[in-house]
């Protein structure tokens, strides 16, 4: 079982492994760039837990004002029902508790990262398509462009805290695109509102995976015996 999955995962990220040939940098408290080299491992957990709550906030107020604004009450149990189902789940990324209890820390680093790279570019698409709303508040434009870049910069400490924690060399620098389909970019109205309306809702359950995996991780490092999913 064990190989089955080392191997699937070797699968999953060998189209993104390069080698970290350029020093990634990240920025300190004041917004000036410094070497990620120079922060701890403790810190740039921290950092990244931070950056991690933020995106699954802000996706959360996304998806309600989202469903406010275009997605009938009647309509929003219909999603699933219309074939709609969220891309990543067909990815080996623990749902359960026990199952995510259960996985190494090495895994739980390497799932956070996976769920942040298919998300980069359907968030770059849901930008491109809410712009066609006539009525798209500026608010909800803004929030959804904020966790596109913010996600860019989860993506950068997932990779060096990985590097950190568990001396990788090889690293994935580059953006994981097999997950989700390519969308058509003339849908009917009613048919883009559900698919932007479950686009939403999946990175929103995502975002609190990647929180949730973050934060065990952190609780890992300080009380291993104690570390129990609610």
């Amino acid at each position: 079982m064990h190989i089955m999955q080392s191997v699937v995962w070797a699968v999953l990220l060998w189209p993104c492994l390069v080698s970290l040939g350029v020093p990634l940098e990240c920025k300190d408290e004041q917004g000036n760039i410094i070497p990620c080299a120079s922060i701890s491992k403790e810190k740039l957990l921290d950092r990244v837990i931070q950056h991690a709550e933020l995106i699954y906030r802000v996706s959360e107020e996304s998806c309600t004002l989202f469903e406010e604004m275009f997605v009938p009450f009647p309509m929003r149990s219909q999603r699933n029902q219309a074939g709609y189902t969220c891309a990543t789940k067909a990815f080996p990324i623990p749902g359960s508790k026990s199952e995510i209890q259960q996985i190494s820390d090495k895994w739980l680093l390497h799932s956070v990262l996976i769920l942040v790279q298919s998300w980069i570019e359907p968030l770059v698409y849901l930008q491109t398509t809410l712009d066609r709303y006539d009525d798209a508040p500026d608010t909800l434009l803004k929030k959804t462009k904020w966790v596109s870049e913010k996600l860019l910069s989860l993506e950068q400490g997932v990779v060096v805290l990985i590097r950190k924690m568990l001396d990788d060399d090889m690293l994935t620098t580059s953006y994981y695109k097999q997950g989700v389909a390519p969308y058509d970019l003339q849908p009917e109205v009613l048919e883009s509102v559900l698919r932007d309306y479950t686009l939403l809702s999946c990175f929103k359950k995502d975002a609190h995976k990647m929180e949730t995996f973050l934060k065990l991780l952190k609780c890992r490092q300080t009380d291993k015996y104690s570390c129990f999913l609610r």
